[in-house]
């Protein structure tokens, strides 16, 4: 082969190389993308800074907010629909936002005009979803609270008699779940019925059900407005009956 030759195959390699380089920076992930929740919080209350409050002058938010959201956000590359799907769940549990549901009687739009009344179904959630948050969270501080040394005697005297005295059996400890209150009744999935327009039904988020009502039925998909307000997306497996 010519050197020419040699030299024509040397310069299509090279191209090839950078075509490829080429490619992998355009595929490569966005860097500016926002990382997690509370930077899209923050995108949200810088963006739409009349709507989103971070502390006070907090108000309920337009039922479907979502699709407005979605369509000022069109051509934003920095966050993706799911990331506000997640930090609309996120602001509308904050204990702020409940106690606007319960007070204040209008829903705002992302330009902080007022649209529909909060139903009162919606406000019975959400002094439920504050009240049972609230407990929670003292329940929680209180099993992180640390034991003083006179909560821990009683332990180590228990320990040692255990030791020294060999013919008494330690009393077993109570199940720490005894007392706990137990569920009644049974999830039941919706029929295919079942599944219609204006249907009150059971939405699976996570871990948790939430009441809600069948908005709109595309195929496969069921828009649900939940009881905060939120339109949320899912499928027919995620319902239940209420």
């Amino acid at each position: 082969m010519s050197t020419t030759g040699n030299q024509e195959i040397a310069d299509i390699k090279q191209e090839v190389s950078d075509i490829e380089q080429t490619t992998a920076q355009v595929v490569q992930e966005n860097p500016d993308k926002l990382k997690d929740i509370n930077a899209v919080l923050a995108f949200l209350y810088k963006e739409f800074s009349i709507c989103f409050k971070e502390k006070e002058g907090i108000k309920p938010l337009k039922v479907g907010i979502f699709k407005d959201i979605a369509q000022r956000i069109e051509d934003n590359e920095n966050v993706s629909k799911t990331q506000i799907r997640q930090a609309l769940r996120k602001y509308t549990s904050h204990w702020r936002y409940l106690e606007a549901v319960s007070k204040v009687e209008f829903r705002i739009d992302l330009d902080g005009n007022d649209c529909e009344k909060v139903e009162q179904e919606h406000i019975d959630h959400a002094v439920k979803a504050l009240e049972e948050s609230r407990a929670k969270f003292a329940k929680r501080k209180k099993q992180q609270r640390p034991r003083t040394d006179g909560a821990k005697k009683p332990f180590k005297q228990a320990s040692r008699n255990k030791s020294g005295d060999k013919g008494t059996k330690p009393t077993p400890a109570k199940p720490k779940n005894e007392n706990a209150p137990r569920r009644s009744g049974k999830i039941v999935a919706l029929t295919a019925e079942q599944i219609k327009l204006d249907a009150k039904v059971k939405v699976k988020l996570g871990q948790t059900l939430v009441n809600g009502t069948i908005t709109e039925i595309n195929k496969d998909d069921i828009h649900v407005v939940i009881v905060t307000g939120m339109l949320v997306k899912t499928k027919a497996e995620s319902l239940f009956t209420i």
